[in-house]
C-alpha cells in the first residue's frame, strides 16, 4: 500500500473528505457497495489532471504488452502515458485550476492497481494541497503525450481491445459514436 495518495479537485478547500455514496458506473468495481473516497496513486496521477467532466482516454505499455499494440497505438511517442481528450475540451483543460491534496494511504484499499484506484470508507483529511494553474505544463511534466482528437470512439475502442493498460474515464461526456462520422 502506499504511504501517500492523491485526490484531485476543482474545490480549493477541503479539509476533510467524507465518504460518498458509489457512482453507478463504479459500482462494479466496489462490493459491498458502500460509501466511499476514492484516491490515485502517483504512477496514476496524469489521469486526473484534467477537469472533471473531461472525457479522456489513457493509456501505456505494460511488460506483457504486444509489440504489434505498442506499435500502433503507441507509435514512436518516446512518452511513457498518452492522454487523449476531445478537440472540443482544449480550451478548458488550457484554462483550469486544479487542487492535488495529497492524503495518507494508510486507511485505503487497493481496488485497481492497473487503474491505481484506491478507496476509504473511512472519513480522510488531507496533509497538503498543491494548486495546479497550468494542466497542460503538468501533464508534461509527467511523462505524458496529449493526443487531442475529434472524437475518442475508435481510440477507445482500439484500446480497450489491446494488450495495453488503460483506464477509460467520462466517456458519457464525450460527443456521441454517430457524430464521429461528421468529425
Amino acid at each position: 500500500m502506499p504511504d501517500t495518495l492523491f485526490h484531485v479537485s476543482d474545490i480549493p478547500d477541503i479539509a476533510r473528505f467524507e465518504p460518498r455514496p458509489v457512482a453507478p458506473v463504479s459500482v462494479t468495481l466496489l462490493t459491498p457497495e458502500r460509501a466511499v473516497v476514492w484516491a490515485i496513486d502517483e504512477a496514476h496521477l496524469q489521469n486526473y489532471l484534467l477537469p472533471r467532466d473531461c472525457p479522456r482516454v489513457t493509456f501505456y505499455a505494460l511488460p506483457d504488452s504486444t509489440s504489434a499494440d505498442i506499435e500502433r497505438l503507441l507509435g514512436h511517442s518516446a512518452a511513457k502515458h498518452v492522454v487523449a481528450i476531445e478537440s472540443r475540451w482544449f480550451k478548458a483543460v488550457a484554462g483550469q485550476r486544479l487542487y492535488q491534496y495529497e492524503m495518507s494511504g494508510h486507511t485505503f484499499s487497493v481496488i485497481d492497481a492497473g487503474a491505481g484506484y484506491y478507496i476509504s470508507h473511512e472519513p480522510v483529511s488531507p496533509r497538503s494541497v498543491v494548486t495546479i494553474d497550468d494542466l497542460l505544463a503538468e501533464l508534461l511534466k509527467r511523462d505524458v503525450e496529449l493526443r487531442v482528437m475529434p472524437s475518442l470512439w475508435r481510440l477507445r475502442d482500439a484500446v480497450v481491445a489491446s494488450t495495453l493498460q488503460f483506464s477509460i474515464i467520462r466517456m458519457r461526456n464525450a460527443l456521441p459514436r454517430d457524430s464521429e462520422a461528421m468529425s
